[in-house]
């Protein structure tokens, strides 16, 4: 064998458990067809956030007269802030490459397709082909944007998310199909960045995974700030033959039809599986995705999956906890097996939205009996001072044993505030001790205390 452990992609899930897995003895190389980093570094998580940066400081000098500052006239220099998001993703994937050097893992360059035998075939640029062995076989090679049947992406006109971060010039208008995490953070940017937009949600709510109480809070600010959303509405057809986009929206009042520069199709993630060789190595998969155990271990000895192409969660950070995991045990240790109910999801728009564990439906639908405790940020004291008092943190326990099932939060800052009860769920700690566990003052965190003390009747300020 040529390595103990091949990976194939080098995304957050990839890159880190190769780097786990060097740091465990095994001889580790990986391979990738594109950028050390994968999507999420390159084209998803990181520039995304530098987008949205520059969008929320364009809105922090438009609203300056509001914190007493006095500013000219501020203009978005929109191709600018398209190169900083690329400067930063490269900056970060120029990291990864440091990592892999640093942790003496070969990286190899091309398309990777899997044989049987625990072999890999690697076709680099120049059509050059060459095989490697290993004992261990890790697939990671992530997701890309779902394309519906009736919205086809042209790269131009209809894009996904990827052209939706390297536009050549800023579209007047934007419709934006799908009301998930991808779709609601272009969303925010664009219109920030003074984009006419509108989002077409098939769905009764926005983002329709969170809790119910979260989406009205997002409903609320978006239309606040400009954005028009179409709740229980499908695009039936684009018409791209003119100038623009004519969208047809099929709407519980009957078809309405908008005009738009630009149509974004957010419609979620499908998983890389096809021509990395599942088929002739035997692996086996169910509606799009790679089965595998809770290690990661495939139909097929020594070939693992892991990240978006397999069942759970598509978020990177899931993919390098399953990274870890998955090289733990191949290295003999006894990891334990990834909790999928205590994943916390985050969305970067503004307000933020993050959130991990039940939603208040999913817990009654589970049977609990609930204490619910509602703190909203109106109430608190930094949110105000910070001119940020749009959202609430909402915790879930239940009321027999006082565990917390699940925690939904929309305010600014949010993202940073979740993983205070990831830590807490998994420590199980109960609504009790979290009132007692001293916040400090005036931050946005001391939410969550005043949100558990408000489910058990002792909220201070509200």
């Amino acid at each position: 064998m040529n390595y103990d452990v091949i990976v194939i992609g080098s995304g957050p899930g990839g890159y880190v458990a190769a780097i786990r897995a060097s740091q465990l003895g095994l001889k580790t190389a990986i391979i990738e067809r594109e950028s050390l980093g994968g999507i999420c570094l390159n084209w998803g998580c990181i520039p995304t956030k530098a987008l949205l940066k520059s969008a929320q400081v364009f809105e922090y000098i438009n609203h300056a007269s509001e914190y007493g500052i006095k500013t000219a006239g501020a203009e978005a220099d929109f191709a600018a802030v398209v190169k900083r998001s690329r400067g930063v993703a490269e900056g970060m994937s120029k990291g990864v490459q440091f990592l892999m050097k640093k942790n003496k893992i070969e990286v190899i360059m091309g398309s990777a397709k899997v044989k049987p035998g625990n072999k890999v075939d690697v076709k680099a640029a120049d059509g050059s082909q060459k095989e490697y062995s290993a004992s261990h076989i890790i697939l990671a090679t992530g997701g890309r944007s779902r394309e519906l049947p009736n919205l086809k992406q042209d790269g131009k006109k209809v894009i996904g998310y990827r052209q939706a971060m390297v536009l050549p010039e800023q579209p007047k208008s934007m419709v934006v199909v799908g009301s998930g995490a991808i779709g609601v953070e272009f969303a925010y940017f664009y219109a920030t960045m003074g984009t006419k937009v509108t989002i077409v949600e098939f769905m009764d709510n926005v983002v329709p995974v969170e809790d119910e109480d979260v989406s009205k809070q997002l409903l609320r600010s978006f239309k606040k700030a400009g954005i028009e959303i179409m709740t229980s509405s499908s695009v039936e057809s684009v018409d791209t033959s003119g100038q623009g986009c004519k969208v047809q929206v099929k709407t519980a009042s009957g078809m309405q039809t908008i005009e738009c520069d630009i149509v974004l199709s957010a419609a979620g993630v499908v998983a890389n599986i096809e021509n990395i060789g599942l088929e002739e190595t035997g692996i086996k998969t169910e509606k799009g995705k790679v089965v595998v155990d809770e290690y990661y271990n495939t139909s097929v000895k020594g070939y693992y999956a892991i990240g978006d192409i397999v069942g759970g969660q598509a978020l990177a950070h899931v993919a390098s906890a399953e990274g870890i995991i998955c090289v733990e045990k191949i290295a003999g240790h006894k990891p334990e097996p990834l909790d999928y109910n205590n994943i916390p999801g985050c969305t970067y728009c503004s307000p933020e939205i993050a959130s991990v564990g039940y939603t208040e439906k999913a817990a009654k639908a589970a049977g609990y009996e609930l204490k619910i405790g509602k703190f909203p940020f109106s109430a608190s004291g930094k949110a105000s001072a910070a001119g940020a008092k749009d959202g609430f943190v909402k915790l879930i326990f239940d009321a027999k044993y006082g565990e917390l099932l699940g925690a939904h939060m929309i305010g600014a800052n949010v993202t940073e505030m979740i993983a205070e009860i990831v830590v807490a769920r998994k420590l199980e700690t109960t609504g009790h001790e979290m009132i007692k566990a001293v916040h400090p003052h005036p931050t946005m965190s001391e939410a969550i205390m005043e949100a558990a003390a408000d489910a058990y009747g002792e909220v201070i300020h509200l």
